[in-house]
């Protein structure tokens, strides 16, 4: 008499959650040396060097905020925002993103993770979170350290706008906070071209490259005179556009256009991303990406993406060539003078003046009479003229001003030296520069205000 064999039951294999592997994902990443030597460095370096630089005499003057890093520990937060959006977020999101799928190429890992998760789809999601949480703890410790650092060597003070109003602690600390949500959107444009590198080109070092790479062609493309439109379509702009919240009236169109544009890069770098690494073979231990792959499916299609953008903002907004104009550079300065005297008057204890008293006005011309008014430069030559209560006579100052492409500008006082020239006045927390001798300003380049 026989048995009869009885079959096991067959057990359907499922992928591992997502949670599960994002988990695994992280605790690679935070397992690596370089990383934990990044997350060190963001979260103490800013603060080492805002501390030191504050407290010097020669301040960095010529990066924006760095002239008012010895009044107050706020201007110290938004100089590491600057660098930080020019250099170290490129970079931060290469070491990471840039690495995070080409790191599996390099070790021949892929097929033991296939048999783990079982879902290419669940392990592009897992990846992606892991990368986003780690560049948030270093984004936010750029953030922190800078803040720490200034309000511990300076102190919580009243901060200059860029167009000379006095922000309160309270508002600069509010202002510098939503200055530094903002970049995250540029961030994550970044983030997801590291991730389209990273899975398209494979174990090649480019990939690990391209948003240094990036970021590195952008910021010479910021540097051209090019029409605002196509300024605006790209996602470095984001970098820059958090200055127009420290105007009085908030400059706040070129702000929400540059996050929109980049969350547009972020959504389309990870769908390109995405679409090539689930139809990827697996089984091609010698992958070594390709460069076609990185034009056909990454490099057309945001090509595509900026061309649609700059169609947008053309007609949806009053975009009109470089956006910087005589009239704009007129009102600008008027009003950072208007403010700027005001504080001087309280420096110097005058008796107190407002802005509407003061009432002034700018006349600028760049470059002569054969120069056309307008676009970036180191040659424009502004006249501002102002008033006093009971003084008939009508006071003038004048002003050289280096204006870039991205419409900010740096005002040098050019006289008479007893109004915008250097001397050292008593402040509340020292001996200080004289606040007319040389500021910097903002100018909104979709601003339609334009005056015959």
């Amino acid at each position: 008499m026989t048995t009869a064999t009885v079959a096991p039951p067959r057990v359907d294999a499922r992928p591992a959650p997502v949670l599960h592997g994002y988990r695994f994902e992280l605790v690679k990443l935070l397992s690596q040396w370089r990383i934990r030597v990044l997350l060190v460095a963001c979260w103490i370096a800013p603060a080492i060097f805002v501390a030191a630089v504050s407290l010097q005499t020669s301040l960095p003057a010529d990066t924006v905020f760095g002239r008012w890093m010895n009044a107050t520990g706020w201007a110290g937060a938004l100089v590491v925002l600057g660098f930080s959006g020019t250099w170290a977020l490129p970079l931060l999101t290469s070491l990471v993103a840039g690495d995070v799928f080409a790191v599996e190429d390099r070790l021949g890992t892929w097929r033991h993770l296939l048999v783990a998760v079982r879902s290419p789809k669940r392990i592009f999601v897992a990846k992606t979170l892991a990368s986003l949480t780690v560049l948030l703890i270093l984004v936010a410790g750029l953030a922190a350290s800078g803040i720490v650092g200034g309000l511990a060597a300076v102190g919580n003070r009243s901060l200059a706008g860029l167009d000379g109003h006095i922000l309160s602690p309270g508002d600069a600390a509010g202002t510098v906070l939503l200055s530094w949500l903002c970049v995250l959107a540029p961030t994550l444009a970044f983030v997801a071209v590291g991730l389209l590198g990273s899975v398209a080109l494979g174990r090649s070092p480019t990939g690990l490259l391209m948003p240094a790479l990036l970021a590195f062609a952008l910021q010479l493309a910021q540097m051209l005179p090019l029409p605002v439109a196509v300024r605006m379509a790209l996602p470095s702009d984001a970098f820059l556009a958090w200055r127009g919240l420290f105007t009085s009236q908030a400059q706040v169109g070129p702000l929400l256009i540059s996050i929109v544009v980049s969350l547009a890069w972020a959504v389309v770098a990870t769908a390109l991303a995405y679409r090539l690494f689930v139809h990827r073979d697996f089984t091609d231990l010698a992958y070594e990406g390709s460069g076609r792959r990185v034009l056909v499916g990454g490099a057309l299609p945001l090509a595509v993406l900026v061309a649609l953008t700059v169609g947008v903002i053309t007609v949806a907004t009053p975009a009109e060539g470089s956006g910087v104009e005589k009239s704009k550079l007129e009102v600008s300065l008027a009003t950072s003078y208007a403010h700027l005297y005001r504080l001087q008057t309280d420096e110097l204890n005058r008796p107190e003046v407002t802005e509407a008293q003061v009432r002034a006005t700018a006349s600028c011309d760049k470059g002569g009479s054969r120069v056309d008014d307008e676009g970036p430069g180191n040659d424009w030559r502004c006249v501002v003229s102002w008033h006093l209560p009971g003084v008939d006579t009508v006071g003038s100052a004048i002003y050289q001003l280096d204006v870039t492409a991205d419409g900010r500008y740096v005002a040098d006082g050019d006289g008479p030296k007893e109004v915008n020239g250097y001397f050292q006045v008593r402040t509340p927390y020292g001996d200080a520069p004289n606040p007319l001798w040389q500021f910097d300003g903002n100018v909104d380049l979709l601003a339609s205000s334009r005056k015959g």
